[in-house]
């Protein structure tokens, strides 16, 4: 499936998140407490990145 990067980022909520993502990992968490939405949420607009080829998911723990 390929995602366009331009749809991707029409969201302001995924411009808010590759904002808050350029100074480095950060746990989804942490991502979710900017929002006033659900971490289910902002996990779905962390996935529309990943497709997209924005960000990366590392998982720890």
């Amino acid at each position: 499936m390929t995602v366009d990067v331009f749809a991707a980022l029409a969201s302001p909520v995924r411009r808010e998140l590759t904002a808050l993502l350029l100074d480095g990992p950060r746990p989804v968490n942490d991502l979710a407490a900017h929002f006033a939405m659900s971490r289910p949420s902002v996990s779905e607009h962390l996935k529309v990145l990943r497709d997209a080829g924005l960000v990366s998911e590392r998982r720890s723990g």
